[in-house]
């Protein structure tokens, strides 16, 4: 193919056991997923109807990089979420069909320019902005789906040490297969794209400097630094 200019990189995630690496094609986001974080923001669930934005592919920071502190903000957020990857798509799908879909897991941090969040929603606007920044999705080493995943998981974020947020799996109000199946009748999903799956109540601010360290226990491990 002749480009007028060079195509950009396609952006991929490691792969634990492996020197192949998981290309990235989308990135999607539910909203909402835990209902002790939902009353934290002073928010309500909608079982009926969840909610998903995106962030954009390139925004994935990969392999433990440093995360830069991001422009136009004074209030980042940490939200740490299990992450998804698919390995086939499809659209209108079942949740037991959406369900085959996974091809494996990890973890890793919505993070959030919580300030800009706040003004929009007080405006009536989209908070794209807020969400869909540059670095704004740092992800760990993605582990094949034979891993054990269950209600059971305890999903973790420590900051400096000092833990931050800590549920199972169990406490989400949709649960990956219903997840995908819902996406499927808004996108038709495809092999290579990622699914961040909500976060637990704790959501906090990180500064220059700080240290996280976030854990889908005994499944993938994402350690990083705020720069």
């Amino acid at each position: 193919m002749n480009y007028i200019i060079d195509a950009p990189a396609i952006p991929s995630l490691p792969v634990i056991g492996s020197d192949q690496r998981f290309p990235i094609r989308r990135v999607f986001c539910i909203g909402r997923n835990y209902a002790e974080h939902a009353r934290e923001m002073g928010a309500t669930v909608d079982k009926s109807a969840p909610m998903f934005f995106c962030k954009p592919a390139d925004a994935v920071v990969a392999d433990g990089a440093d995360v830069p502190y991001p422009q136009a903000t004074a209030d980042l957020h940490h939200e740490v979420e299990m992450v998804v990857a698919l390995g086939a798509g499809g659209h209108d799908l079942s949740p037991e069909q959406a369900a085959a879909l996974v091809w494996g897991y990890g973890v890793g941090l919505d993070l959030t320019r919580r300030d800009l969040q706040a003004q929009a929603k007080a405006k009536g606007h989209p908070w794209d902005v807020a969400k869909g920044f540059d670095h704004s999705a740092p992800v760990s080493a993605l582990r094949p789906a034979g891993a054990a995943v269950d209600a059971q998981t305890v999903l973790r974020l420590s900051v400096n040490g000092e833990l931050r947020q800590q549920s199972t799996l169990g406490e989400m109000v949709h649960d990956v297969p219903h997840i995908l199946a819902a996406l499927s009748t808004l996108f038709e999903l495809k092999a290579g794209d990622l699914v961040f799956t909500g976060t637990p109540a704790g959501v906090a601010a990180l500064q220059r400097g700080d240290r996280f360290h976030a854990e889908l226990v005994g499944v993938a491990e994402l350690h990083g630094r705020i720069v």
